[in-house]
């Protein structure tokens, strides 16, 4: 039981610095060939957003917000994958719910 206690601790540790690792990450999410890039951080927040003059038509703005939106799903898929390959070291695969 107490060498349980130990990996648990271990594992708690490892996976607390693995959050302050996501949190500096940034990842970039992006749609339309590249012409809308979305900068998130690990902490799901937008660092940035970047559109090339091209994609913006005045005349179709709702394509214009669908790339952004789009974008960003790209950008929080992209963080989702690394945190889950980052979870899996951490947890050495085992699948634990409730975490991220």
């Amino acid at each position: 039981m107490g060498n349980m206690m130990k990996q648990a601790k271990q594992m708690q540790a490892k996976m607390a610095q693995m959050q302050e690792e996501l949190a500096q990450l940034q990842v970039i999410g992006q749609a339309g060939g590249g012409m809308v890039e979305v900068t998130i951080n690990g902490k799901q927040s937008v660092e940035g957003v970047k559109i090339d003059p091209k994609a913006v038509d005045l005349e179709d703005l709702e394509m214009l917000e669908d790339l952004v939106a789009a974008a960003f799903n790209d950008a929080q898929m992209r963080m989702a994958q690394i945190t889950q390959e980052k979870m899996a070291k951490v947890t050495g695969g085992m699948n634990i719910p409730g975490l991220f």
